[in-house]
């Protein structure tokens, strides 16, 4: 079922094709000399996203992330090849005490600026396009 998806992407696997989000470094933790994690601010965009609820928190990942990457690979209005913007963001969700996480997760994949404007409609409509706010993101 991935075959084509990842033969598109293994194809298009090229690093300078990645793009990064643009966002301001808000701190940095290392230890040893290993980066940790950092804490990023990313300005208000669109993202592609899907809230997945499988029986493990592993498994929402991947069969969210799945989703995104038929999108990402010509499963959209516009038929085309998106191309791969890093990191592909997971939001954990918590209960509304906030004392433990829920199973589910959201996986957002941040479209390429070309497309913020008029992003391509997603075929699965288990994707949706929001547009967030500025966003906090720790990424490691």
């Amino acid at each position: 079922d991935m075959a084509e998806p990842i033969q598109q992407l293994t194809r298009n696997n090229n690093p300078q094709e990645r793009q990064s989000i643009p966002f301001t470094l808000i701190q940095r933790k290392e230890k040893l000399g290993d980066l940790l994690y950092e804490k990023r601010q990313y300005g208000k965009a669109k993202w592609a996203c899907i809230k997945m609820k499988e029986k493990q928190y592993e498994q929402s990942i991947c069969l969210g992330f799945m989703k995104l990457m038929r999108y990402i690979c010509e499963q959209n209005s516009s038929g085309l090849y998106l191309g791969i913007t890093v990191p592909i963001v997971t939001i954990v969700h918590t209960n509304e005490a906030q004392s433990a996480m829920t199973q589910a997760v959201t996986v957002a994949y941040y479209l390429p600026e070309v497309l913020q404007d008029e992003p391509p409609h997603p075929f699965d409509s288990d994707i949706s396009i929001e547009e967030w706010p500025a966003t906090i993101v720790y990424s490691r």
